[in-house]
């Protein structure tokens, strides 16, 4: 049976991680309201603008029903600007936006650069095996804090840029651009 897993649509790289999601067998759900978010077994918030992104999920009126799932153990996957909506804290945002709070991280935007600054980098991520993961670095969040509960699967000159805490798993890379699978097929072994 396939895994039906929402993939939060409402501004961002959306559709790539849909494609990687069914490529791996799941059934992507592309979610913009709430009722298109009450028959997924999981989420992927993708990386897009996070202060626009948190004015969208106001807006179309998804923030509550989306924090009351994670409080429920949702399974979810957060990359970029989805890493920033997850974290406890968020430093270098709007006074008024909003984060779950599903990861005990504080997460400082734009801590890479610009979108001039975006690069590639090869990280060793013990959990995926040998091979190392091609990461795509665009206007990436950085991770200033990571709370004692926190697992740290790979890091980046000494911060961390891939982490898990429960059901919920962060990047603060793209890969939904690599061209390799691997994060999103060991997120889609939590659901």
């Amino acid at each position: 049976m396939r895994r039906r897993v929402g993939v939060l649509a409402l501004q961002g790289a959306f559709a790539a991680h849909a494609r990687v999601l069914a490529d791996l067998g799941a059934e992507p759900v592309e979610v913009r309201t709430p009722s298109q978010l009450e028959g997924v077994e999981a989420l992927v918030m993708p990386g897009g603008e996070s202060t626009t992104m948190s004015m969208l999920l106001e807006s179309s009126g998804l923030f509550d029903p989306i924090a009351k799932r994670l409080a429920d153990g949702l399974p979810v996957l957060g990359t970029c600007a989805g890493m920033i909506l997850l974290a406890t804290e968020v430093v270098g945002g709007r006074p008024d936006q909003r984060s779950f709070g599903a990861i005990d991280l504080t997460v400082r935007r734009n801590v890479y650069g610009r979108q001039i600054d975006s690069f590639e980098t090869d990280l060793d991520v013990p959990a995926l095996g040998p091979e190392p993961f091609h990461a795509v670095f665009i206007r990436a969040p950085g991770v200033e804090r990571v709370g004692p509960e926190v697992e740290v699967l790979a890091e980046f000159d000494g911060q961390a840029v891939l982490a898990r805490q429960g059901p919920v798993m962060v990047a603060a890379f793209h890969p939904e651009l690599s061209g390799d699978p691997r994060i999103h097929a060991r997120f889609l072994q939590e659901v």
